[in-house]
């Protein structure tokens, strides 16, 4: 089906050009970091992608703000992608567990969705967060004064 795969870069902007009986199709790397973004999204534990500090610096000057912030996109003379994806993982989650399911959901959703083969998927934790608005709800008095009573005799005794 695909005969011959060519890198070319067009407006700086790279693309894997797949050439096939019936033309051309591009596909830039932005593309593919978006497909990555999306499926790393759908994993739970994930907090949130994490940006490199070249990207933190592009939108403080004001520029365009990348929907695929945290992810960096590497296609060699083969065709095979690389990926970089930084996260940052929500605390009580088993770090291995996540990045080994953010691996296997990218790579399946980068090659169904292009057709090209993912050699790698690097994982970077950059950082574990703490979900404030659990920690307040589990602070918060219950609405019910039962609970908010049997709460209290509880705190009591165990003084």
């Amino acid at each position: 089906m695909a005969d011959k795969k060519d890198i070319t870069i067009d407006e700086n902007i790279f693309e894997e050009t797949i050439e096939n009986e019936k033309g051309n199709v591009k596909i830039s790397d932005e593309v593919i970091s978006i497909i990555a973004t999306m499926a790393t999204s759908e994993v739970p534990g994930v907090h949130s992608m994490s940006g490199n500090i070249t990207s933190g610096i592009v939108e403080f000057l004001g520029g365009k703000k990348s929907p695929s912030k945290g992810i960096k996109v590497t296609v060699d003379d083969l065709g095979n992608i690389t990926l970089d994806i930084h996260i940052t993982i929500t605390y009580g989650y088993k770090i291995p567990d996540i990045a080994w399911e953010v691996q296997e959901k990218v790579k399946k959703a980068v090659e169904e969705l292009t057709g090209m083969p993912v050699a790698k998927v690097n994982i970077h934790v950059d950082g574990v967060s703490i979900d404030k608005s659990k920690k307040e709800e589990e602070e918060a008095p219950a609405d019910d004064p039962e609970e908010a009573a049997e709460t209290e005799e509880k705190e009591e005794t165990e003084e």
